[in-house]
């Protein structure tokens, strides 16, 4: 799950624009959870049990999967309804009738407002409530309000932003400029495992298990170069042997074919992005992994692979047309390859996680500076 282009230092859509004086309001505003640690107990911070930073865009589901039906999804223990509505645009309400507690995205879209299932009850995007359908001509709509929540459909992905709803217009979605991108081929494939975001993104920033993955893995020998830590991001710098090299129209098959693989030095960078991750390798290959922590104990991310096709300016002379084809053939070409990397991760995580559960006072033993860069960058985003 790795990738670089120190030159660049990443790409530029993985800088999130922020205002300094937005970055001091996010920084002192958190989601309060019974598993945070209060302000009291920071000397004795738990990793583990940090709660999320709010006031950012999380990734809570891909385009496609919000169509006609709502979707209900989970971040951070508030469930969501995701829907669109009559003129196609997104619409995210707390997904709860206040009307008996059932779930709306059980129910349906009907003329562009979300009917609850239960006793067809309707609510507006703002959450106000619409129409009852045995409303007495002597009683009025109830003056219930839903929560909504900002949301933006953006690179292929529906970004949320549970926070304070006035710093969501200060504060930009990481982003993923390859998406549409023709000289980038995509794959997606999904994370879900019972642990908490840490353990997940200690896995993507640490380059040392390449063991675990064999003939997955597509670097060897990683070497940490340099590592630099903000407010808002750690960046590391390896320097790695890359499999791979992008350089002939055919070199796609060395995805497929392990004999053509053929060893060479890269840099590789990877990058938490608070709250996501982002990663390059040489010039050929970028990862992403977008995260939505559904709870102390769950994380589901889309892990999303982008193939380089700059090495090709032939290519980009032929009509666009064409080059669409290409890119959409091509997509999800490396979904199988990812999906073995996320089963084998998974299972360690999960792990992890278990023996914390079960004697949270045994800490481990690390070598790799990078996961303390990570856990003091959770820790300050935690803060209140």
């Amino acid at each position: 799950m790795i990738l670089g282009d120190r030159s660049n230092n990443l790409n530029q859509s993985c800088k999130t624009e922020t205002d300094p004086g937005v970055k001091d309001k996010i920084l002192g505003s958190v989601l309060r959870s019974p598993c945070m640690v209060t302000s009291s107990a920071l000397t004795q911070f738990d990793v583990r049990q940090a709660a999320i930073n709010p006031n950012h865009w999380y990734v809570v589901a891909k385009a496609d999967e919000v169509g006609a039906q709502p979707r209900g999804v989970t971040l951070w223990q508030q469930a969501i309804v995701l829907y669109r509505n009559g003129q196609g645009e997104l619409q995210a309400l707390e997904d709860r009738c206040p009307h008996r507690h059932v779930k709306l995205s059980r129910g349906a879209v009907v003329n562009g407002e979300i009917e609850c299932a239960y006793h067809g009850w309707r609510f507006d995007g703002s959450g106000n409530c619409a129409a009852v359908p045995y409303l007495a001509e002597n009683q009025k709509l109830p003056t219930c309000q839903l929560r909504s929540y900002p949301v933006k459909e953006q690179d292929g992905f529906i970004w949320l932003f549970p926070g304070d709803p006035l710093l969501a217009e200060q504060i930009a979605p990481m982003g993923l400029s390859e998406w549409e991108h023709l000289n980038y081929i995509g794959s997606v494939t999904t994370i879900d495992t019972r642990a908490h975001f840490s353990y997940l993104i200690e896995n993507l920033m640490d380059m040392y298990h390449g063991h675990l993955h064999q003939n997955y893995q597509a670097w060897t020998g990683a070497v940490l170069a340099d590592l630099e830590e903000s407010a808002d991001r750690v960046d590391a710098h390896y320097q790695a042997q890359n499999y791979y090299q992008i350089d002939k129209i055919w070199s796609v098959s060395q995805l497929f074919f392990p004999q053509l693989r053929r060893l060479h030095p890269d840099p590789l960078d990877v990058s938490y992005v608070y709250p996501h991750w982002a990663s390059r390798l040489g010039d050929d290959f970028r990862i992403y992994c977008l995260f939505c922590p559904v709870g102390p104990t769950h994380t589901r991310a889309y892990l999303v692979h982008f193939t380089s096709l700059n090495a090709f300016p032939k290519l980009h002379k032929l009509p666009v047309a064409f080059r669409r084809f290409v890119k959409n053939s091509l997509t999800d070409s490396a979904k199988g390859l990812l999906a073995g990397l996320v089963r084998q991760d998974v299972v360690m995580i999960e792990d992890e996680q278990q023996a914390y559960l079960q004697n949270p006072d045994r800490r481990p033993l690390e070598l790799n500076r990078t996961l303390a860069s990570v856990q003091r960058l959770i820790r300050q985003q935690a803060s209140f």
